[in-house]
């Protein structure tokens, strides 16, 4: 602190900034210790004219009027910002960077022009900086881009409108790929549930097969048909019997019953050759493999799934300075 006359006077730190015009990629460093001083300073070193007071200083990234010395003492060095003099208002520049300019409101929004029009001029913008980003845009923002006129979303491109639809008519299929995708992830999920199910009720009838096995090993020939008849019940033969495709109506604990039964009992109790049957119970095993596979493949998309971190949650943005619609 000093004192000066007998009244104490605070010093503060000098912060580097930076300081351009609003129309202008030309940009000047400056320190200043307040917003009062880096306006003065911005008069002297932009050519301002002081008769176009009031100076309003905006972040350069997004807008954000700065008009707090408090805020602007939290400011990061080097900070960039734009001097609107009078009635200008704030432009987003490409050469400011950031990305906190999809987010912005335009305060002076003609009348004819809505809330989902600003939403894809934005989307079209961010495509238009960098088109590897179609993978990160959401499904409402795909949705969005695809249902903004052709002719509209062309100028904002600045692209051919041939070239345009093809942009819309891929965004299309990647809205496509991501339902299909969605709906097989969760086929998968009720497949698995099932099967964990029809898992726990396999192996309390494996035991009781076990205990049959232990008796039939004293049985004679003819005994085994029966066995055979009591494992697979009606509603598998007549499946067997009725179905082009058996192996596709059957549920993966009747496809382990039929592929593990006997073929001379089996074809008996079919009344089937024994050729047929055993391409049948080909079948049945080769479906049942299939199975066991996806599950297995659904289990490792879901372990994968689970290492993925949450994505932040959104930040309240600052009031914002009126954007200059051209």
């Amino acid at each position: 602190m000093e004192v000066a006359g007998g009244a104490e006077t605070e010093i503060r730190p000098l912060k580097p900034c930076l300081l351009r015009r609003n129309h202008s990629r030309e940009q000047h460093g400056v320190a200043a210790s307040c917003l009062e001083e880096l306006r003065n300073k911005a008069c002297d070193i932009l050519a301002i004219d002081k008769s176009l007071a009031p100076i309003t200083l905006v972040l350069a990234e997004d807008g954000t009027i700065v008009d707090d010395d408090d805020y602007f003492l939290c400011l990061p060095s080097n900070t960039k910002f734009v001097a609107l003099a009078s009635n200008e208002k704030w432009m987003y520049n490409n050469s400011d960077g950031g990305t906190a300019w999809i987010s912005q409101e335009s305060l002076d929004v003609d009348e004819t022009d809505t809330g989902a029009g600003l939403r894809w001029r934005n989307v079209a913008r961010q495509l238009k900086e960098d088109v590897s980003s179609i993978i990160l845009l959401s499904e409402a923002d795909l949705q969005v881009l695809i249902d903004a006129p052709c002719s509209d979303l062309a100028q904002e491109l600045r692209q051919s409108c041939v070239t345009v639809q093809g942009l819309q008519n891929t965004l299309q299929q990647v809205l496509d790929q991501r339902e299909e995708a969605r709906q097989s992830k969760q086929l998968l999920e009720l497949y698995l549930q099932a099967l964990e199910k029809e898992g726990g009720i396999l192996s309390k009838q494996q035991e009781s097969q076990t205990v049959g096995d232990q008796t039939d090993a004293v049985d004679t020939g003819g005994n085994r048909e029966s066995s055979s008849t009591i494992a697979l019940t009606s509603q598998i033969l007549t499946v067997l019997k009725e179905k082009p495709a058996p192996e596709l109506s059957l549920s993966s604990q009747d496809l382990e019953l039929v592929a593990k039964e006997d073929p001379g009992a089996l074809a008996a109790a079919l009344s089937w050759d024994a050729e047929k049957t055993v391409t049948v119970q080909q079948a049945c095993n080769q479906e049942l493999s299939l199975r066991l596979q996806q599950v297995q493949s659904l289990r490792s998309l879901r372990n994968l799934s689970a290492r993925k971190s949450s994505l932040p949650g959104e930040r309240q943005e600052p009031k914002r300075a009126r954007q200059d619609p051209t």
